[in-house]
């Protein structure tokens, strides 16, 4: 009987010394009291609020809920969403801060919770730290000869080396602490001898490999830790603006690395997500029509997300359909539509070396601007080269008559003009036919395309005088 209730002793003490699922932060926040505080997070550059809790009459509130927070870097926020503080949520769920606004530049205390002492001891050192490198850079700045500036710069050094070798000393003490692996993910690869300052063009090379091999050690794509920080979007950013080549094949073959390892985290998988087909939904280079539509095909067209709504990918669906059809490279989609005399104006109908597409509309003060102008580098350059304009008005607040004016008033005369309904477009959504607009992503006017002799895309959404350089360039290559 004794064994017996010897085994139950020790099983509920072992039971209850099981982690318990759920969070549980009590926050003592002076001077408020009887208010609102609020528990967010990072997510990349947005700052979304999951909790929110009443201070009562001795400034106490309780942050709690059943599941899990996922690790990172969170805010409690003030009354009014007036400032915040930041706080480490990770293995430690059930923990108490206390903090006083009056002296919070010295950090908040906290019980239960070893990644936020940790955390307020980096945050007092670089506080330390930064004040005395700004009272040297403003002792620089007044340095009265070329001895005291040597000194100061020396002494800035040091500090800058003191910084290093503090967190590389905190990273291998703790090495499992949220802190170092925040930490080890926001290292920079270091170059050294000929790789730093680099004497041939060999050398170059090298450094941009060596640069571009390492940059991301330290980091794992599958932890979603680092989806809830500051730092890691603008690293992702300065990866893909400065060491991948600028092609659709190079940017694909990154993200598709990236996302089979955060394909097992859900957080880290939703931010990549998120992050990339925002980047590419509305592209800044021709291109990148091909990464929007490999991301649709490859992970959103059949799938779907517990955070991504009807609304959302809705969005994403349409879009991608309407840059499936004009991808560079790929051939432009045929357009028949009636001409100045009612007569089908096939687009592939006219042979030139090269097309220029314009989709504009007659009431359009952009387009009453550009297409005279476009007129007149057809006239000078384009008309005796046999390149060729295929012009598609689209009906909106004009009409037919104010079309016909209009070329008639700029004497645009040689070029292939057609006239872009809104029943011709009518018949064809409604028959389930993709409108020209889709086809062509229009989106504004003048839109302009420039096609090869197979009419093929070679350049979109350009100026006329952008397409004239292409034009030469590609009659150079010839």
């Amino acid at each position: 009987m004794k064994k017996n209730f010897l085994f139950l002793s020790l099983l509920q003490i072992a039971l209850a010394g099981m982690a318990q699922p759920g969070y549980e932060i009590k926050i003592t926040l002076k001077p408020f009291k009887n208010q609102w505080i609020y528990l967010g997070h990072y997510f990349g550059k947005t700052y979304p609020i999951i909790d929110s809790a009443k201070l009562d009459g001795n400034s106490q509130a309780v942050f709690k809920g059943v599941k899990n927070l996922p690790g990172g870097i969170y805010l409690v926020g003030y009354p009014n969403k007036a400032g915040f503080f930041e706080i480490l949520v990770d293995k430690q769920q059930r923990f108490s801060v206390s903090a006083d606004t009056a002296t919070l530049t010295g950090g908040a205390r906290f019980e239960h919770s070893p990644d936020n002492v940790l955390f307020t001891q980096y945050q007092q050192e670089m506080t330390r730290r930064g004040k005395q490198i700004q009272a040297l850079q403003a002792s620089l700045k007044i340095a009265g000869s070329r001895e005291d500036s040597a000194r100061i710069s020396a002494a800035i050094s040091e500090e800058d080396k003191g910084i290093t070798t503090f967190r590389e000393d905190l990273v291998r003490n703790h090495p499992e602490a949220l802190i170092s692996v925040l930490l080890k993910a926001m290292r920079e690869p270091v170059l050294t001898g000929n790789l730093k300052n680099p004497v041939s063009k060999a050398d170059s090379t090298a450094a941009y490999e060596y640069y571009k091999s390492h940059y991301w050690d330290g980091v794992n794509f599958y932890d979603g830790r680092l989806a809830y920080t500051t730092f890691f979007e603008d690293k992702l950013d300065k990866y893909f603006n400065q060491l991948v080549a600028p092609s659709p094949d190079s940017v694909i073959k990154e993200i598709d690395r990236m996302l089979g390892f955060a394909s097992i985290n859900e957080e880290m998988n939703r931010f990549l997500l998120v992050k990339f087909i925002n980047r590419y939904l509305n592209q800044k280079y021709m291109w990148e029509d091909a990464v929007f539509v490999h991301l649709f095909e490859k992970y959103f067209s059949q799938k779907t997300y517990p955070w991504l709504n009807e609304a959302g990918k809705k969005t994403i669906t349409e879009r991608a359909y309407s840059l499936m059809a004009n991808i560079l490279g790929t051939p432009a989609a045929e357009i028949e539509l009636p001409g100045q005399n009612d007569t089908p104006l096939s687009l592939y109908a006219a042979e030139a070396p090269f097309t220029v597409v314009v989709f504009w509309d007659p009431t359009c003060g952009h387009c009453k601007e550009v297409l005279p102008k476009l007129d007149s580098m057809y006239r000078a350059r384009w008309q005796a080269e046999n390149i060729r304009i295929y012009a598609v008005a689209k009906e909106t607040e004009g009409t037919k008559k104010d079309w016909h004016k209009f070329i008639g008033d700029n004497q645009l005369t040689d070029w292939n003009h057609v006239w872009y309904s809104r029943e011709a477009e009518k018949n064809r959504t409604d028959n389930g036919i993709p409108g020209y607009s889709q086809l062509y992503d229009v989106q504004s006017f003048p839109t302009l395309y420039l096609l090869d002799k197979e009419k093929r895309i070679i350049a979109k959404k350009l100026t006329y005088q952008q397409l004239d350089e292409i034009i030469r360039l590609k009659q150079k290559g010839q």
